[in-house]
């Protein structure tokens, strides 16, 4: 008998109870969570930091796994597993909490604009003040339009007047839509086994023949580039154990090396710099190549020169630099020539810097580098130094990339990943400051609001179906009304419409014309007597 047939044999208590039974199957449901948890023992590609702790986070050993006897047997007590799920809870409301701090003068400003629309009454005044709301909120002219289409189309038919909720319902809905949060946020890819999320950084796959990754981070000068590296750093080492190197290929800007080394030294992390050799991006950039590989480094973060999209030279720099990239990290070779083959794979990120401040107009140049050097995703900055966290949506939404970071505060630890909805509902002041209008938690009013749209959209639906309904039921009485013959029948007049029949009748009025008792044709006798006045007068 093997341990597993031992384990799951029944014991009897002398009151009849199973007892070992139901502990042992207690531990193997631990056994089977904790094999699940150290399967993600090494950082996965696709859900960023939201990672489950592995064995050693969560220290389930022997002492933990606490066998008590009483009455009806062992029972098995599980304090680290329960402080696992709180601590996963805890992690959620801490989120939640930098997003509201860092949006706190967006949503104010929208919140007043938005109070300020709906005291305005309702009807085409709501709808016009309320795009002047969403604009001034530098949402971008396509979701603007998107929520105003959608809130004429759930009042088409109606004589009811929008509440606020029911318009935070809708600006909710749309909004997570612009950002593409309501489509599959995990898609499988076609002979894949884990789920790709587009809003978390993607990493070197555990299978790969390279398991280092390399983050590819450029921006112009201003936009909080270096300091995002040194705090992208810090996350990664502190909270999932990552080795880490940075690399200071910014040669063009003065202080740049020196800034990073800085940030790198308060992360804990190390540095790779330029040397007498080793002074240009490219050779700079190989350098940390060479030192990431030969000493197993886990992450690879590249900082670039700021630039303009409209220097051609420096744009040249970063094409060249990713291709040193890829042609480092080749794992494969020509069999012809037994060249190296570039490995279009990495690198596995290629993120672009953008000032919230600076919103939409930041646009052209991000357009400009996507076409010439190819993007991933975005991270946002200095959201809580700008009242336009809208502009998160118009530049995700144009550029059609994934927002992968956001800085909402000046600390080590305010660079949090994106999430949708937490976003939004800090935006819009969805459970703000512990308990919504509605009542509850964050998670419990966003819900109700998710659950109002759709009731709304399930009232305009039938009130569409009964209006259809009713003009079907219209059309074929005035059919019956026309139609000639017995029986009900439908003659020719059925199929004339009132214009035509009008045409009709002024037709046969202009060519009406009256027969005499004589049987000529003409206006009578008096028409004769007036002509032949007419010619007596001409020959006198």
């Amino acid at each position: 008998m093997d341990r597993h047939q031992r384990a799951t044999k029944p014991y009897f208590n002398q009151d009849g109870s199973k007892t070992r039974t139901r502990c042992f199957a207690t531990v193997a449901t631990v056994t089977a969570m904790t094999t699940f948890l150290s399967s993600s023992s090494s950082l996965p590609t696709s859900l960023g930091f939201q990672t489950f702790p592995t064995l050693t986070h969560l220290q389930l050993q022997r002492e933990h796994v606490v066998i008590r006897r009483g009455r009806r047997g062992p029972t098995t007590a599980l304090p680290m597993v329960f402080d696992f799920f709180k601590k996963a809870q805890s992690d959620a409301e801490s989120q939640f909490t930098a997003f509201a701090n860092g949006l706190a003068k967006s949503r104010n400003q929208f919140l007043y604009n938005l109070e300020d629309s709906l005291s305005g009454g309702g009807g085409q005044n709501l709808m016009d003040q309320l795009e002047d709301t969403l604009l001034q909120a530098d949402l971008g002219m396509a979701t603007t339009d998107d929520v105003l289409k959608e809130a004429r189309f759930l009042r088409e038919e109606s004589t009811d007047i929008f509440s606020r909720d029911d318009i935070k319902a809708i600006l909710r809905g749309k909004l997570l839509e612009a950002l593409g949060a309501t489509k599959p946020s995990f898609e499988k890819d076609a002979g894949e086994d884990e789920a790709k999320n587009p809003f978390a950084l993607q990493f070197a796959p555990p299978d790969s023949k390279s398991k280092l990754t390399v983050h590819f981070i450029m921006g112009a000068n201003g936009m909080g580039k270096t300091t995002t590296i040194g705090k992208l750093a810090h996350r990664l080492k502190s909270e999932t154990e990552q080795k880490v190197l940075v690399a200071a290929c910014d040669t063009f800007r003065a202080g740049a090396v020196a800034q990073l080394e800085q940030w790198a030294e308060r992360a804990e992390v190390d540095c790779f710099s330029p040397s007498e050799s080793t002074n240009g991006p490219s050779a700079v950039l190989y350098g940390a190549l060479d030192k990431a590989i030969k000493e197993e480094y886990d992450v690879l973060l590249v900082d670039t020169s700021g630039r303009l999209s409209n220097n051609d030279a420096l744009t040249a720099e970063l094409v060249k630099m990713k291709k040193v990239i890829q042609k480092r990290m080749s794992v494969e070779t020509d069999g012809e020539t037994n060249k190296p083959l570039p490995n279009l794979d990495v690198p596995h990120e290629t993120l672009l810097v953008i000032d919230a401040a600076q919103g939409r107009m930041a646009l052209d140049s991000a357009k400009q580098w996507d076409k010439e050097v190819g993007l991933t995703g975005l991270i946002l900055t200095k959201l809580d130094g700008s009242a336009k966290g809208g502009s998160v949506v118009a530049v995700s939404r144009e550029l059609g990339l994934p927002v992968k970071l956001v800085g909402v505060g000046e600390g080590m630890e305010d660079l949090r990943d994106f999430e949708p909805e937490s976003f939004v509902d800090s935006l819009i002041g969805v459970g703000v400051g512990g308990k919504g209008r509605m009542g509850g938690s964050p998670k419990d009013e966003g819900k109700a609001l998710e659950l109002r749209l759709a009731q709304m959209r399930k009232e305009r639906e039938v009130r569409a179906k009964k209006a259809a309904k009713d003009t079907k039921s219209s059309e074929g009485n005035n059919s019956k009304i026309l139609g000639g013959g017995g029986g009900g029948a439908a003659g020719p007049a059925a199929r004339l419409t009132f214009q035509e029949m009008d045409d009709m009748e002024d037709e046969d009025n202009a060519e009406m014309q009256l027969v005499t008792p004589g049987g000529s044709l003409g206006g009578g006798s008096r028409g004769k007597n007036k002509n032949k006045k007419k010619k007596k007068k001409g020959k006198r």
